[in-house]
């Protein structure tokens, strides 16, 4: 007998649950929310938040998901009717903790490509008020485009922007209701930046200052930080996870039992989103500067500065790589020696912060792929990083080992051939590894990849590398020793291999 497919129709029949799977309100409510991306960490995050104020009965309402790319899953989302199986696991007080639900506050998926006038139509309801993103640190950037009025613009503030104009118009304009936007794109003030390209995309297509008086004046841009490790779809487990269930999952996902969302607004806006209501670890504060800089730059920088490197190494999950002797040690090293000493806070918050930080890594139920981490690591490197680094320079006149370290890694796993698809094809002893990133990124360093297999040049490979600015924000050949450093790093990972090269930086006296 064939094992049935998770649906509304299935949950309504005879179906009995397993005694440790709960179900989230099964009712049909409205769509209040829309959500730009399907990602395994939006539906282990918002959604399942907003299943919990469902639960509650103090919110009410669905999100309908929109696929922010061409390739998605938006149409598995719908075929499931919307519902999805979220597993938390994790350690607390030393208990072992594990919850099995079925989120049911996602309406439907669209493909703004093939339903864009679906997707219009949504965000014509003036019932839905709220916005998640989700689009990674590279989809809050502005792209000049334009917008017809009957085709999806390609960038994620243009798609906003065409949006935010189509809801103008059907809803009375300047006396249509606004929308309060809440962006988990992990760039600094991510609210504040999608507002900025929406506001140049409205002056590029001529949409009139009326249009943009209403974007800034009725219209929230919050800026949030957003924390939860959701490893997602559990390859591994999911023969034993099916048989357990009774049901088949194609939008299984997995995450830790730790979560926390830090908003930066008016507290006024908390009744329309009650997260507190529900008892869900949710900040609202007039400032989240220092919640963000202590997320992005330990957990976050430690898993950008890490997993490249051990991946190379051989290992594949963040549970590997700190039960490694070697990387175990680099990841510590990297958070208590190089990182903390440049964040400005308490010194004991700052330590049992990053504490906590390597007991969720360890956590033996999250199977977080290295490759899972690794999708978009140039623009994650910029963010969570390269602060870090400049900041310990200017603190230590010398260069942080680990980190400048993680750039020589970065330039080696990028070694690929093949671009299609944001993806390039990476080898790791002899078998195939995808590298995502943006096509400019991918096309960039096959470039330079392969020059450097004609010329064995690999400080001018460095060089063209580090004196990329736009990959950077800045040319990091200006910054002192950082590109002998590099080359020297990335020669030892090509002549010895990333395991033996990290262990000789933990050995290493910083680089004046």
């Amino acid at each position: 007998m064939s094992t049935p497919q998770l649906s509304r129709e299935l949950l309504a029949k005879n179906f009995v649950l397993p005694p440790n799977v709960t179900c989230g309100p099964m009712q049909e409510l409205p769509e209040k929310i829309i959500q730009f991306g399907e990602g395994n960490f939006l539906r282990g995050f918002t959604d399942w938040m907003v299943d919990a104020m469902n639960a509650q009965g103090v919110f009410n309402g669905k999100a309908v998901i929109v696929q922010p790319i061409k390739v998605g899953i938006a149409k598995v989302v719908t075929d499931q009717d919307g519902l999805y199986t979220l597993i938390l696991r994790g350690v607390q007080g030393g208990k072992v903790v594990e919850n099995r639900r079925i989120i049911t506050s996602v309406s439907r998926g669209l493909n703004p490509y093939d339903d864009w006038v679906d997707v219009v139509n949504c965000v014509r309801n003036p019932a839905l008020r709220i916005f998640f993103s989700n689009t990674t640190e590279a989809g809050i950037a502005y792209v000049k485009e334009a917008y017809d009025g009957e085709h999806c613009p390609e960038s994620f503030p243009a798609k906003v922007a065409a949006l935010l104009w189509e809801r103008f118009q059907a809803l009375g304009q300047v006396a249509a209701p606004g929308m309060i936007f809440l962006p988990c794109e992990l760039i600094e003030r991510n609210g504040d930046n999608l507002k900025k390209f929406i506001l140049k995309h409205a002056a590029d297509w001529g949409l009139g200052d009326a249009f943009s008086a209403w974007i800034k004046n009725q219209n929230h841009f919050l800026n949030t930080l957003v924390d939860r490790i959701v490893p997602g779809y559990p390859s591994a487990e999911v023969e034993q996870l099916t048989e357990q269930l009774g049901y088949a999952d194609a939008l299984l996902d997995t995450g830790e039992i730790f979560h926390l969302w830090v908003i930066e607004g008016p507290k006024q806006l908390a009744e329309e989103l009650p997260f507190h209501k529900a008892g869900l670890n949710v900040i609202w504060t007039d400032d989240m500067t220092p919640y963000r800089t202590r997320k992005v730059r330990i957990l976050n920088g430690a898993h950008t500065a890490s997993v490249l490197a051990a991946f190379g190494a051989g290992l594949n999950t963040v549970l590997e790589m700190m039960q490694d002797e070697i990387f175990g040690k680099f990841v510590r090293q990297a958070v208590f020696d190089e990182i903390m000493p440049a964040i400005r806070l308490d010194e004991k918050e700052k330590t049992e912060y990053a504490e906590a930080v390597l007991e969720r890594f360890r956590n033996p139920f999250i199977k977080h792929e290295l490759l899972s981490i690794s999708l978009n690591s140039v623009s994650k490197w910029k963010v969570r990083v390269l602060p870090s680094l400049l900041d310990y320079l200017r603190q230590r006149k010398a260069l942080p080992p680990a980190l400048a370290f993680s750039l020589a890694a970065l330039i080696h796993f990028y070694q690929g051939v093949g671009t299609s698809d944001r993806e390039l094809r990476g080898t790791r002893k002899g078998v195939p590894y995808p590298i995502r990133d943006d096509l400019d990124v991918l096309s960039f360093f096959e470039k330079r990849w392969h020059a450097f297999r004609k010329n064995h040049d690999l400080r001018a490979l460095v060089t063209i590398v580090l004196a990329k600015d736009e990959m950077w924000g800045m040319d990091l050949t200006t910054v002192p020793a950082l590109m002998g450093t590099v080359t020297a790093n990335l020669q030892t990972i090509l002549l010895d291999g990333p395991r033996a090269a990290a262990a000789a930086v933990l050995k290493n006296e910083p680089v004046a």
